[in-house]
């Protein structure tokens, strides 16, 4: 058979992620200030759409396309399907999840919901740990850490030759970015003090000598060679490499050697010198504080009883079509290329709204069907958490597991025990006596109660917590008590005993 070239007309079918199905899909899995961010952008890049607010007027819940919102209970929500007179939205990002389910492995683990890592849960809560009866809330807890300017002052005062000196280094101190660098000009910093530029630069000097090593530089360059000096290899070779990072940069290893003057062993040693050293020493420490988390949902308490769920209209945009503007540009004469144009950009404005709005209502349907099966929790506490994964909720609401993952990630429910990441409302779960198994969190808060409540004269072992908790119907294995115990912190039953008679020292 001899071989030649031929042309051959194949038919095939394929499913392509069309970029309005990306972006849907990457709108389902944003949190409320992250939507406002990207309508922001839609805002400004289209006419034809206005920003609504949700309260805008009272007398329009009435009428029929009103803005207004209301607050359904979580059966309700869970029931509830397409509006009357509502169409479908063309790009469905659940309908094709199962198709490009990519990068939700990790949420898919089998009915038990457990990781390798040993946590044994499937998120933490953001309102605090679960080695607690009785959640706080995300806004009790700091992180504990100080912050970069804090350390500074902190160190200023032991240095500052003068007064003078110290109130220019304290105020660059407060203008210094997270990273530990000052982007200011030092020349318009001493024209706002009223102070020359020669005592500007020597107070920069005295903050580029505190701890970390590295704050007060103006550029990467400058950084290292704080770092270097500090370490004693600021020598002229190493000052050519830092004043050539671009060439560090690009890789042209053999021009640095020949303008430093070293062998291959010398710049092999100055190269891991500098890689050594941290770009960004102000990150070290703790930033400004805790940043607080705004929820995406809210869960409250009927008087009936049942629990009632809506979205956190303070964060949430609604956008509608600027009628006003599309009647004024309908009514002129166009070309044939500026119709193409407003027809895309109404097109464009039509598929946002839609889009928006089916994820409003799979953000709901989804947190309804948390709140119900998780109903103990939000009545007693955490000794009511009970085991649930993705699946259950998916088929509850009839979604796939990868679209329920998406609406839960970066989304935060606050309700009358505090803030939590709707991620940790997925845990894992243990045998007990009445069959419906346990919650690791629960698991975790008995352990942490009965540990916080042994006498110092008779520390339980791992062996008689497992007994403890099976009298309490915990059906657990030693390694499985020894593993969630670690993983909260708490030490062994010899390290318990030392800390407690210390404390009772004390």
């Amino acid at each position: 058979m001899a071989l030649g070239p031929r042309l051959d007309l194949r038919q095939t079918q394929s499913l392509v992620m069309t970029p309005q199905l990306q972006q849907a899909i990457r709108l389902l899995a944003a949190s409320n200030l992250e939507i406002e961010a990207f309508v922001a952008d839609a805002l400004e890049s289209n006419p034809l759409l206005e920003a609504e607010s949700f309260g805008r007027d009272e007398a329009a819940e009435g009428e029929p396309g009103g803005s207004a919102r209301e607050e359904f209970t979580a059966d309700q929500l869970i029931a509830e399907g397409r509006g009357e007179g509502e169409q479908p939205l063309d790009l469905d990002p659940a309908s094709l999840d199962r198709d490009f389910d990519t990068g939700d492995a990790d949420w898919r683990r089998g009915e038990s919901g457990s990781r390798e890592s040993g946590q044994g849960d499937w998120g933490a809560a953001s309102g605090g740990s679960g080695a607690h009866d009785e959640m706080s809330g995300i806004d009790s807890h700091g992180s504990g850490e100080i912050s970069l300017a804090e350390h500074l002052h902190a160190q200023i005062g032991m240095v500052a030759p003068d007064p003078n000196s110290e109130f220019i280094a304290r105020h660059l101190i407060g203008l210094l970015d997270e990273a530990g660098y000052l982007a200011f000009d030092l020349g318009a910093i001493a024209g706002d003090l009223g102070v020359t530029l020669g005592e500007v630069e020597r107070a920069l000097e005295l903050v580029q000598s505190l701890d970390p090593s590295g704050v007060g530089a103006r550029s990467l360059a400058e950084c290292l060679a704080i770092q270097a000096r500090e370490a004693d290899r600021y020598d002229p070779c190493m000052a050519r490499l830092i004043d050539n990072l671009e060439l560090v940069a690009r890789g042209e290893f053999a021009r640095l050697k020949r303008m430093c003057g070293v062998d291959d062993e010398d710049f092999a040693d100055m190269l891991a010198e500098l890689r050594g050293y941290d770009p960004k020493p102000g990150l070290a420490l703790g930033g400004s504080g805790a940043t607080a988390v705004s929820p995406d949902i809210l869960v409250s308490r009927g008087k009936d009883g049942s629990w009632h769920v809506a979205l956190n209209e303070a964060t949430l945009p609604s956008l509608v079509v600027n009628r006003t503007y599309l009647t004024q540009v309908r009514g002129r004469k166009h070309d044939r290329e500026t119709q193409s144009w407003l027809r895309e950009k109404l097109a464009d404005a039509n598929w946002l709204i839609r889009a928006l709005d089916q994820r409003q209502k799979t953000i709901l349907k989804t947190a309804s069907e948390i709140v119900r099966r998780q109903d103990g929790f939000f009545r007693r506490g955490v000794s009511e958490l009970r085991p649930l994964t993705l699946r259950d909720v998916a088929e509850a609401i009839d979604m796939h597991e990868s679209t329920v993952s998406r609406v839960t990630s970066n989304k935060y429910l606050c309700c009358d025990r505090g803030t939590f990441e709707l991620k940790y409302f997925f845990t894992s779960g243990v045998g007990s006596s009445d069959g419906e198994g346990a919650s690791s969190q629960t698991i975790k808060a008995r352990i942490k109660a009965l540990t916080d409540a042994e006498d110092a004269r008779a520390i339980l072992s791992d062996d008689q917590l497992v007994e403890m908790l099976r009298a309490e119907g915990f059906d657990l294995a030693r390694r499985t008590v020894a593993k969630y115990r670690e993983a909260m912190g708490i030490g062994s039953s010899v390290q318990r005993r030392r800390q407690k008679k210390l404390a009772g020292l004390a």
